[in-house]
């Protein structure tokens, strides 16, 4: 096929290379470029990822979910979030989640090239870069949610939002008021709990209509029962059925 012929770049792809060139951060960005020089003894014959880190799936995604931040040895390690940060572990528990609701087509998120496909649903993170103990600023946040809105605003058809956690809940209730979308008393994070924009939501920017909060998928939440398989399959049947066409 001729360059003249050529199928573009969809505008995911710039949105993706500028998260990855990404240098405001000068804290996470040395805390991931270390992490990555010191490696994890599990991993040290391999090459980290050790750049921020975009989000992945479908264009067409109907559902964006919206995790906290990198795996200092996961995403931060194999450059795709959720993906690689053990067996059984968070990555492993979502995609098990998602297969079983029809997003995705595996139930593992291993590597890069591990076929993982997703159907409907994109996932990405408040936070591109592994934060230190897993708790990034509130500044770091603030100026990581640019690039969340760009991601959103190349999903034309996305209608709900997928919080999983308190930081990703509360960093989707800023982009909501970026766009003028401000909701009083603020909604507070629950498993299972609902934010509606108000009416109208007819612009683009405006186009996400809810808000569905879940608990993270961490080891300390799957390990101790504070989440279980059964709690995300009724969050994610729920959600699915509420999808317009």
């Amino acid at each position: 096929m001729s360059a003249r012929h050529a199928t573009p770049p969809h505008p995911l792809s710039a949105v993706q290379t500028a998260i990855i060139s990404c240098n405001r951060c000068a804290r996470l960005r040395t805390y991931c470029r270390e992490v990555g020089r010191v490696k994890k003894a599990a991993y040290r014959d391999e090459d980290y990822w050790a750049r921020p880190v975009p989000g992945f799936g479908d264009p067409q995604a109907r559902v964006l979910i919206l995790g906290l931040a990198p795996a200092a040895h996961g995403a931060n390690r194999t450059g795709r979030v959720f993906t690689g940060d053990g067996a059984g572990a968070s990555g492993d528990f979502l995609m098990a989640a998602l297969n079983r609701a029809g997003f995705a087509n595996i139930t593992t998120s291993q590597h890069v090239d591990d076929g993982l496909t997703l159907t409907d649903a994109y996932i990405a993170a408040a936070v591109r870069c592994a934060p230190p103990d897993n708790k990034p600023l509130p500044e770091e946040i603030d100026t990581c949610l640019d690039h969340l809105v760009a991601e959103v605003a190349c999903l034309p058809r996305l209608q709900i939002v997928v919080a999983l956690g308190k930081i990703a809940w509360d960093g989707w209730l800023k982009v909501w008021a970026r766009q003028g979308v401000v909701i009083r008393p603020k909604p507070q994070f629950a498993h299972g709990a609902v934010a509606w924009a108000p009416p109208p939501v007819q612009s683009a920017e405006l186009r996400v209509e809810s808000l569905v909060g879940m608990y993270h998928p961490s080891r300390q939440n799957t390990n101790t029962g504070t989440v279980t398989p059964g709690m995300y399959d009724t969050v994610l049947r729920t959600l699915k059925d509420s999808l317009r066409s």
